[in-house]
């Protein structure tokens, strides 16, 4: 028996895009096999190490899990959700031997090795369980206390905004939760994303969270991850080919639904290259994840207007570490000249005055080769195997 409930109670309980990244995968290369590795970007406040036990028994309570026929409804409900994928998720639960947790010294150890469409869907099922686990020793009152201070502050900046402050001509100011992965807990994330859907629904699009937009009646937000594009450097293509590849795969799969694509798997500039006629006109827009949004979002829109699509009909979503100031501040940049959305992550879900995690789980091989992220931010490159990644660097002209 869990030290604490299960964390996790429903397998809804996660982000959109580990559904629509599922689906893929099983109509497309379902036998595809993945390495998965934890690291933590920042140094806690005690060890992570600490959290094994604790972890362990949260990954037995979750891998008992099975969707309900009301979970299942509600995925049918999507348009995008195909029939067939519903009954392979009638069928399944996660399978407690794919994922390993180990020690070494004061660092926590999670491997997950499996077929992809077992082991892609650990990720954020555990990044919120060490999270949890990591916080709950430090929730008390005063803490929530001023969690929801924060709260109230950003809600009052939002309103104020929407109410006097939007400069004609812009756009309007949309923003969803991406705050799943690094939450402070699951009831605090729940508290946060109805607080904004009841106070600010002019503003607030929706979450990332499948369970939560379920609850709340709201929109599900997102499309794909970078280990979708991965993948893809290990499942037969031309090295040099896997984003077009990937590209290629979704618009087969979704056919004009979910179509923001992901930029910074090989950096900007050589997704650019890749991102031609066919795909800028078939993806409704772009999602920056890392590196300058304000280069990012410029080289975007120089990018439509030298293929003669406006801009105003695309659109840019930002989602790396924003709050709603950084956002505020991009909306008033770009709005005038193409549409804009941001995913607010950690701000949301984990702003309680304690110095949150910096947690991240990655595809680190897939089919038994390296697949690697070079990433805008040089810290978000994923430490593998450094051979591959020269070879990565060469064949998209990107320096070290």
């Amino acid at each position: 028996m869990p030290a604490m409930p299960p964390i996790i109670t429903s397998l809804l309980d996660t982000d959109l895009y580990k559904f629509t990244m599922l689906q893929v995968v099983l109509h497309q290369f379902p036998a595809a096999h993945g390495e998965y590795a934890f690291k933590c970007r920042n140094t806690p406040q005690r060890p992570l190490s600490s959290l094994k036990n604790e972890l362990e028994a949260q990954l037995d309570a979750l891998c008992a899990l099975h969707f309900t026929q009301d979970e299942l409804g509600y995925l049918r409900s999507l348009r995008f959700i195909k029939s067939d994928f519903v009954d392979y998720l009638e069928l399944f639960h996660l399978q407690r031997r794919f994922i390993r947790v180990t020690e070494q010294g004061e660092e926590l150890l999670v491997s997950i090795k499996g077929p992809m469409i077992q082991a892609m869907f650990f990720e954020i099922f555990v990044l919120a369980i060490v999270n949890e686990l990591y916080f709950q020793p430090l929730d008390n009152s005063a803490v929530r206390a001023e969690g929801q201070h924060r709260l109230q502050e950003k809600i009052a900046r939002l309103q104020a905004f929407s109410q006097t402050e939007r400069p004609a001509g812009h756009g309007p100011l949309l923003l969803s939760d991406f705050g799943t992965r690094r939450r402070f807990s699951r009831d605090w994330h729940a508290h946060v994303v109805a607080s904004l859907h009841r106070e600010v629904p002019d503003i607030f699009r929706g979450t990332s969270n499948v369970y939560l937009a379920w609850q709340l009646g709201i929109t599900p937000i997102g499309t794909m991850a970078h280990e979708f594009f991965q993948a893809f450097q290990a499942l037969g293509v031309r090295l040099r080919d896997f984003q077009k590849a990937a590209l290629e795969a979704w618009v087969q799969e979704y056919r004009g639904d979910l179509g923001i694509a992901l930029t910074d798997v090989v950096g900007m500039d050589a997704f650019l290259a890749d991102f031609d006629l066919y795909f800028a006109k078939l993806f409704d827009g772009l999602r920056h994840d890392s590196g300058d949004p304000y280069l990012w979002g410029e080289k975007a829109i120089a990018h439509y207007q030298a293929l003669r699509i406006p801009p105003h009909s695309k659109m840019l979503v930002f989602s790396d570490a924003l709050n709603v100031d950084k956002a505020l501040a991009l909306h008033q940049h770009f709005s005038e000249r193409i549409q804009v959305s941001f995913g607010i992550g950690t701000n949301f879900s984990n702003d309680m005055g304690l110095t949150p995690l910096q947690i991240v789980l990655k595809l680190v091989s897939c089919n038994g080769q390296p697949v690697a992220k070079l990433s805008d931010s040089p810290g978000k490159t994923m430490p593998t195997d450094a051979t591959f990644l020269a070879y990565l660097r060469q064949v998209f002209g990107i320096r070290e």
